[in-house]
């Protein structure tokens, strides 16, 4: 956009994202696995707003069920955002029926889209686990 004086508007732009010191976040997300930093993450991961990655012992969406979610529980989130792999999918609610009634909200989606929301919501502040399904998983 120009002014009628000819001469641009916005003279410097920032194009890098705005990232806060500390928290984990998503460095990228392809079918052969997930990174965090420089460590990919090739099977399922629970990756908290902070702290360490764990591996979570969810091997396929089919076969999810409460105590997988025990492990979530236990890392005190406002929000977990499943995602199932490949594509979008809706987990059972009575796997997640403790974390509902605890107040943390629950989202689905495949892996690539909770990856693209877990990065969004810790740089908000948000209290989030993302528990990750490989994005090549069926």
């Amino acid at each position: 956009m120009r002014p009628q004086s000819g001469k641009p508007v916005f003279s410097h732009m920032k194009f890098q994202p705005d990232r806060p010191e500390s928290g984990n976040f998503i460095t990228r997300c392809e079918p052969q696995g997930i990174w965090v930093g420089a460590h990919c993450w090739a099977d399922a991961v629970l990756i908290p707003w902070v702290g360490d990655l764990t591996p979570w012992e969810a091997l396929h969406w089919d076969e999810l069920s409460a105590p997988h979610f025990d492990a979530v529980m236990a890392l005190s989130p406002e929000l977990v955002i499943l995602g199932s792999g490949a594509k979008h999918r809706f987990v059972h609610p009575r796997h997640v029926h403790r974390l509902i009634g605890a107040g943390i909200g629950v989202e689905c989606m495949d892996t690539m889209a909770a990856c693209r929301t877990f990065n969004v919501l810790v740089s908000e502040g948000r209290r989030v686990v993302a528990a990750l399904l490989p994005p090549g998983a069926v």
